[in-house]
């Protein structure tokens, strides 16, 4: 079923999951190659294709085995144009691959929906235009409005539902982002990342960010995420009182404590221990009053979310 146009399963309540972190699974478990972390390289042959397929197989197989929802996550993390240039694809090349991506999402949803029960919302993913951790360059609300438009409005003409923005360090690009979603007619949920401190790779406090968000696009975006930190980098700033509490949905936590900068030097997975962190996602759900959508980031996989998910509902 396809979810344009009315509103979002998530928002609606019930718990949703979503995919672990793609690329290190598909890198350090599964011996892949993707050229600057661009899991979205796989879809230009057939066996990449088939890769993906059984990756998200495998969650879906997951969500239904739970009966729970399932916010299927393109692998375009970095098809947008700066990443296309590096990665040395065609602005048609990129279009097709965006394409391509919503309809390997579209065809797990068709297979495994009818089994669930539950939702399976199709996202297209969005990163940012530099790096996901300390980005060099810093774009401009209006800048970034003009960089991810060619890429959302690829999503826009693809049965995506949403869009997801993941890993972002600031709140121009993350305003830039929303407004660019509105302007194609798609939900747009924003997914901050931050540092051991709690805070974004900016300097700026989570909470501060959110507000100005919400602030600077009217609150346009259908709700706030976390990703790419784990729970101990950012569980001591959630203050109960915070009325930007309410505005966070999702979790998508790495595997390992270590910080960005360990993490980016780092030559071997660090995979953490599932059970753990799945507890420390249900003390999460005790601060955030709207907690429905949970994965995983770096280092996580299937046993990951597994964990995780079970916890939430119990």
């Amino acid at each position: 079923m396809r979810y344009r146009n009315q509103l979002l399963p998530q928002l609606g309540g019930g718990l949703f999951m979503t995919d672990g972190g793609i690329e290190t699974t598909l890198i350090f478990h599964e011996g892949l190659d993707l050229p600057e972390f661009a899991a979205v390289d796989l879809l230009r042959s057939p066996e990449g294709t088939a890769a993906l397929r059984s990756y998200y197989a495998r969650y879906a197989e997951l969500a239904v085995e739970l009966g729970i929802g399932f916010v299927l996550e393109s692998p375009t993390w970095r098809a947008s144009p700066a990443w296309a240039a590096r990665l040395g694809y065609s602005a048609a090349e990129l279009d097709q691959l965006n394409r391509a991506a919503i309809r390997l999402m579209d065809e797990t949803r068709d297979r495994y929906e009818p089994s669930s029960g539950a939702p399976f919302v199709i996202s297209g993913c969005v990163g940012p235009q530099g790096d996901g951790y300390a980005p060099t360059e810093v774009l401009s609300a209006e800048a970034a409005e003009r960089y991810h438009r060619t890429q959302i409005a690829t999503f826009a003409r693809t049965s995506a539902d949403m869009v997801t923005a993941i890993t972002i360090t600031y709140v121009d690009e993350a305003v830039g982002i929303v407004r660019a979603a509105s302007t194609a007619g798609l939900p747009a949920a924003i997914s901050f990342t931050v540092e051991t401190d709690g805070r974004l790779p900016s300097g700026q406090a989570l909470g501060d960010a959110i507000q100005q968000v919400d602030s600077e696009t009217d609150q346009q975006a259908a709700y706030f995420m976390i990703n790419c930190a784990h729970p101990t980098h950012f569980a001591h700033i959630l203050d109960p009182q915070a009325p930007w509490l309410t505005r966070v949905r999702g979790v998508r936590a790495n595997a390992s404590a270590k910080s960005h900068a360990e993490l980016d030097a780092a030559t071997t997975l660090d995979d953490g221990d599932p059970e753990d962190l799945a507890k420390r996602h249900s003390d999460l759900g005790s601060t955030l009053p709207n907690l429905n959508v949970v994965g995983g980031c770096c280092g996580t996989d299937h046993r990951h979310v597994a964990a995780i998910a079970r916890a939430m509902l119990n």
